[in-house]
Order: structure tokens, then sequence, then C-alpha cells
């Protein structure tokens, strides 16, 4: 069995060496661009190619994230990045973005590509879609229990990737808009202004929406039992001392079985909010999950604690074994061989051993000059020594030989891999679609009037009954797949294909997963939105892997969906309460409401007084905005799309567009919400986000 991989954050070229010396396997660092940590420090290419350099030579692997949405203009600047990368080095590229990938795949596809917990993967359908494509390893989404994860990894040769420890998201990783509604800030393109961590209120909570940090390190040895391929650490904006306590924690329950008490201490102190849960990895949800940063957890990360544990990782790291071969023969000269496994390199000296006068060079005096490694990460495992009787040689030669033996070894290890990088031609040509169609999605079919609609979107679980109802109005209906399908693929399959049993083909899939097993069913697959499609190239991949159509991601501005490429038919979310959050632990149980006492929706309210309502569908749920979107009358004038859609929350006529442009009152919105006088908004679709 092959030990599971220690992947360390690395914010700083110091970050690097305080991981590789307590122990990484691997490193994963961000550029200047395209990555979801843009206020970490990150690296200049010059920087990344003295990181790839000085991990190669210890063998420490080096993963590029550039995991966030790309937009058309950014796209071949992005790929020039990667080229870029390449020449670096580099050993594996994590990418969010499902076009660009695409692109890579076909410009160079002998680069490993790592599907990011962006890509909100959690199911064996969505690891399966990832690998058919092209990848290499799939990070699952944080929120997965043992046996979610097992799953998988006995039913699919990908190599999966975890998250073990660090801070963990309310929302799944890739569906998360709170920042970007909020104050224009993508933490789909790395500027997550981390509003979950501020106050919001529930009975019994203050910080409804804020988890304590993840840490499952005590389960290292169970995930490598299962199959997991890589146990990754977060924090890369954290300092090196962060880094180093978390990778000393991972590197001793890997190699003693067991982790010290001293450095459980040090990574209690270095950084947490009230502690570390191990909720989801053990499928335990609820109050015991949430925490946020108090005072103690603050004044505990001391600099004496720093200074400790920067000692702790002064020295180098030995771990790699060399073996030797050193020849000593008199009236030639002296060579001294060396070999990792791999590389072997040789050194000639040129002075000539001489016949001893007094005293002759014993193998005990050569072994213990040629056998020391100094500042380097080498110990030798063995040196055959084959020395002259009374063979004379100035120890300073062997001091020599030793030295630039090993700086030559260095140098051959520096270099791994031979990448043919070509970089493509893109050309966007836009589409200039029109309004053609208005669709809905509705949680219960008697929101609205569906025969108002060309093509509406009804729940999985629609009873017997009401699909009769639908269709001897003649409604056209399919259904909607979960967003979240934690835990449930099998239960899905199965529904799916009664319903296609009764004549619905028509699906509209959130998820990787659901695309994959939509499509394996044969039904008819239609994009939604939180698939997070924002350039053509994401576009053409959805035409090419045989998607009906698509919605398009609500972060782009009207004139960039309408600068869109590709023949495939897009849509535009144009009413509702948009989900700004997909979560698997409910903000509710951060206080004091458990299943069994919540009515039937709940709702959390920030610092401001705005009230965010949460639609449960019994798996996950979803953090609605607190007001509306409206853009039912920009849409011929300002949007190039060939359909709308209205998505609905509420049980009663209340949601509908004409009571947002009628009702001039305040009145009483999603779920009893108590909403201001024209209360809507426009999203982002003129204002855009970072």
């Amino acid at each position: 069995m092959n030990k599971i991989e220690i992947l360390a954050p690395s914010g700083s070229f110091e970050s690097v060496i305080a991981a590789v010396k307590s122990g990484a396997d691997a490193v994963y660092v961000g550029l200047k661009d395209f990555s979801a940590r843009k206020e970490a420090q990150n690296f200049s290419f010059k920087e990344l190619k003295q990181t790839t350099e000085y991990c190669h030579i210890r063998k420490v692997r080096v993963y590029v994230t550039m995991n966030t949405l790309i937009f058309d203009n950014e796209m071949y600047p992005a790929l020039e990045a990667v080229k870029k990368a390449c020449e670096c080095d580099i050993d594996a590229l994590i990418v969010q973005d499902i076009g660009f990938a695409s692109l890579v795949h076909k410009a160079c596809p002998e680069l490993p590509l790592h599907g990011s917990t962006q890509m909100s993967v959690h199911t064996l359908s969505g690891a399966k879609l990832l690998k058919e494509i092209g990848f290499k390893r799939v990070v699952l989404s944080r929120e997965m229990s043992k046996n979610e994860i097992k799953y998988i990894a006995d039913n699919l040769d990908i190599e999966l990737e975890i998250f073990v420890h660090g801070a963990l998201c309310m929302c799944v990783s890739g569906q998360c808009y709170f920042s970007a509604m909020l104050g224009g800030r993508s933490g789909n393109r790395g500027y997550c202004a981390q509003t979950c961590r501020l106050p919001f209120n529930v009975d019994g909570c203050d910080y409804a929406l804020s988890l304590k940090d993840n840490s499952i390190i005590y389960y290292l040895d169970e995930m490598q039992a299962i199959g997991v391929t890589s146990a990754k650490i977060e924090g890369r904006m954290k300092r090196p001392e962060y880094v180093s306590c978390a990778v000393s924690a991972c590197y001793e329950k890997r190699e003693n079985g067991y982790i010290s008490t001293n450095t459980i201490e040090k990574l209690k102190s270095v950084f947490s909010r009230t502690g570390f849960t191990d909720g989801y990895y053990k499928g335990k949800l609820g109050t015991e999950m949430f925490g946020y940063r108090r005072k103690e957890n603050v004044v505990s990360a001391t600099e004496s604690l720093f200074k400790e544990i920067r000692n702790s990782y002064k020295d180098e790291l030995k771990k790699i074994p060399l073996t030797g071969k050193f020849i000593a023969e008199i009236g030639n000269s002296p060579t001294f061989s060396i070999s990792d496994g791999i590389n072997s390199v040789i050194i000639e000296n040129e002075t000539k051993v001489e016949t001893a006068l007094k005293v002759q060079l014993s193998d005990q005096k050569a072994a213990a000059q040629l056998e020391k490694t100094g500042g380097t990460p080498f110990f030798f495992k063995n040196v055959e020594l084959k020395i002259d009787k009374n063979a004379s040689l100035p120890v300073s030669v062997l001091n020599k030989m030793r030295r630039e033996a090993l700086d030559k070894l260095e140098e051959k290890r520096k270099i791994w891999h031979d990448y043919k990088f070509t970089l493509p031609k893109l050309s966007v040509i836009p589409a200039n679609q029109h309004i053609t169609e208005r669709r809905a999605e509705v949680k219960e079919i008697n929101i609205t009037d569906l025969s108002k609609y060309d093509l509406s979107f009804v729940p999985i679980n629609i009873s017997d009954d009401d699909i009769k109802s639908l269709k001897n109005k003649n409604i056209r209906f399919g259904v909607a797949v979960p967003r979240g399908m934690f835990g449930i693929e099998e239960k899905i399959i199965s529904r799916l294909k009664i319903l296609k049993a009764k004549g619905i083909e028509d699906v509209l899939c959130n998820n990787l997963g659901a695309v994959y097993l939509c499509k394996k069913l044969g039904l008819k697959v239609h994009g939604g939105e939180f698939l997070n499609f924002t350039n053509t190239y994401s576009l053409l991949w959805a035409e090419q892997y045989g998607l009906e159509d698509a919605i398009v991601s609500i972060e782009l501005t009207d004139k960039q969906i309408n600068c869109l490429g590709a023949k495939i038919k897009r849509g535009v979310v144009s009413f509702g309460y948009v989900p700004l959050m997909l979560t698997r632990n409910c903000p509710m149980k951060s206080g004091r409401t458990t299943c069994k006492t919540c009515k039937k929706h709940g709702k959390i309210k920030d610092r401001k007084n705005y009230e965010f309502a949460l639609s449960c569908d019994g798996n996950c749920v979803e953090v609605l905005n607190s007001v509306p979107l409206n853009i039912k009358n920009k849409l011929n004038t300002n949007f190039s799309t060939y359909f709308s859609v209205e998505k609905f929350y509420v049980e009663n006529s209340v949601e509908t567009v004409e009571n947002l442009v009628e009702n001039k009152e305040n009145r009483k919105g999603n779920f009893g919400i108590t909403m201001p006088k024209n209360a809507f908004t426009y999203g982002m679709y003129f204002r855009g986000v970072k």
C-alpha cells in the first residue's frame, strides 16, 4: 500500500521551506493571477522555478493552483501562464473552470490535471466525469463522510485528495455567491471577503455561518487504507509556522501512528476557531461544528510559540537515501560515484593517489569524510570502498569530491519533466441569440401558473398525481436534480429511472455528477447556473458533451454574456431569490434548533438586520438572498440569450414578477421576510465582480 501523500499549502517560499523540512511530500502554490487566494503573497514565475528546483531535489512535488473561473478576455493570458508554469517544471495543475481545463488538456496532454474542490465534486458520478475528460485526480468536497469517500475509492480508479486540516467554509466550495452578491468580490475568482465569518443570527447563535476548522489528521491511516491518495492541508494565507505545525502532525501520524501531545497543543494554539471538528468525516452534523475566532484563540499564537516551531524545522530533513562507491588506486586519479536509485554521477579528481610515506588512507577515515552530507536532504545508506593498501590522499580531496558529487546530483534532480505545450488559437464569435423562451424552476408546483412557461422544472420528488395533472394541462416540464447529492446518488438514479419510464426526459443539472449520470441514463440534460459557465470554452465543452442548453453564471455581466460564443442555446436567471450558498450543515443547527423542532422554513439575520431565507430539501440547505432578483424589464434590450429563467421558492403567489413591480408598499416576501419598498436587485448583471 502506498503511503498517503502529505500535501501542504504554500503562500510564499518561506512556507515551502517550512513544509518540506517538516515532512511534506508535495506543496501547492498559487501564481500572481488566476488563484483562489488572490490576497496571498503568491508566486512569480522566477519564484516558481526556484520552488520546483528546491522541491524536486528533495523528492517533493509542486502543484500549481489556477482554480478560479476565467472570463473570455482572460483565457489567453491564463493559458500563457500555464505554459510558463510548465517551463518551470510543475508536477500538476489544479483547476476549477471546465472550459479552461479542456483547453489545457488539448494543449499539453502530459500535464496532470487535478479537479479543484471548487468543482464541487462529491459523488462517484462527478468523479467519473472528471476521469472521462482527462483528469488524474479529484479534490473532493470537504463535506463528505468517510463512507462516501470510500464508495468512490472502491468504485473508480482515480486519485482522491481530501482536506484533512484547516478552515471550513460553510458553503460547498464553488457554490458560494455571498461575497460576490453583497460586495462584488467573487469567491469563485479568488476574492472572497469571508462574509460567512461575520455575525449572522439565529435563535441561540450569533455566528450561524461560521464553522470550526476541520481536523481529521487522526484518521490518516484510515484514509490511507480506504484508498485516499493525498491528505491536503488548507492555509495558503497562513504563516510558515502554521504550515510546519500542520505538516508535522500529519507526518507523525503517518510515520508513527500517533501525534505527540506537544504537536497537538501547538496545532491548537497556532490557529483555531474554538477548537476543531471532524463532523463531516464522521457524519455527525450539528451545533458542535460551529465556532468562530475568539480572543483566546488569537492570543494563544505567541511569538515564543512561533520561534519554537521555527527551530523545529531549521535543519534539513534527511530522507533521500544514497549509495556510493569510492575507488583509490595508487598511481591513478580517485573516483567517487553516487546514486539516488534513478540519477547517478561520477567525480574524478585530477590528484593522483600516492603511496603513503607515513599514514595510509584507511577505510574508516575515507568513510567519515565521504558520508558527510551537511545541509542537504541526503544520507548515505552505503558507501562501497576500494582503497589500495598503503594509499595516500589528502582529506581536502575527499571533501571536494563529496561536495562536487552532491552538487552534481542536485542539478540532475531538479528537472523531472519535458512538457510540450502548444498554445491554441482562440477565436470567439458572439452567438447573438434572442429571448425566445420563458422558463421556470419551482420548489412546489402550485407556486405559480406553469402554463405561462415554455418549460418548467419541478422537484425530483414530484408525486404521481402532480405528474398526471401537469400532463393533462399540456404543460411541458422536467425535473431538477438536487444540487447537493451527498449520500443520495443511488436514490437519485433510481428515481430518474422511474421518471423516465413515466415519459419525463428533461432534467436540470447543477453539478457535474448529475450531468454525468443523466447523460448515461439517456436523458435530456439542461445545464444550470451553478455549473458556473463563465466563458465560451465552458459552453463549448457543454455543447460537445451533449447538453441541450446551459444557463450562464450569475456572476457575468450583460456585456460579458452577449460576447459569449458557442452555438449551444444559453439562458439567464431573470427573477427570484438567488441562492447564495449551498450548505450541508444547516445554519439553524448553530443555535437551539434541530430538524425535529425546525419549522418548514428558517431564516438568518445579518448585523444590518437583513434577513436571509433558508430552503431545505432534507439533505442540503440553500441560503437565499434577502431580496429577489428582477431583470424582467431588461431582458429584451440588454441580453443576448435564448431563454430566461424565473425561480420560485415559496408556497404562495407573493413571489411573482407582477407583485414585485406593482406592489409599492412594504410587504412580506420570501418565507415571511419583511421586504422594504421597491426591494429587488439586478444582481451582478450590470456591476460585475472582481
